[in-house]
């Protein structure tokens, strides 16, 4: 498989496990949890919500996945890579409502050109 490919799964599983953790900590379950007294029962509450451990799910399986970037590019042409999941949260974010000003398309757009002269160098 084609090692861009295989590193644009893995910006992927960051972006999802993202989305993944922001339903979680936007939840009523995580928000009335912390709305209470710091409890040792807290940490139980967070990591047993279902969108929080998917989350941290989707960011091992990317990390497992970038291991395999790693042992055929040099960190230094991988690493910007991880660059497009701005991008693609970005996209993502205005499908789902959020706030995207102006100034936030032009950075990204910033950073995605950044990426595509490291990967052509």
């Amino acid at each position: 498989m084609n090692i861009l490919l295989i590193a644009i799964v893995s910006i992927i599983f960051s972006v999802a496990a993202q989305f993944a953790l922001k339903a979680g900590m936007t939840s009523l379950e995580i928000k009335q949890a912390f709305a209470e007294p710091l409890t040792y029962r807290l940490p139980w509450i967070v990591l047993t919500n279902k969108f929080i451990f998917t989350g941290f799910l989707l960011y091992g399986l990317g990390a497992i996945v970038w291991l395999k970037v790693l042992s055929s590019w040099d960190v230094s042409k991988a690493y910007p890579l991880v660059g497009l999941g701005f991008g693609l949260t970005l996209l993502i974010g205005m499908m789902l409502g959020e706030s995207v000003t102006s100034l936030r398309v032009l950075g990204v757009l910033l950073i995605c050109q950044g990426i595509w002269l490291v990967t052509y160098s």
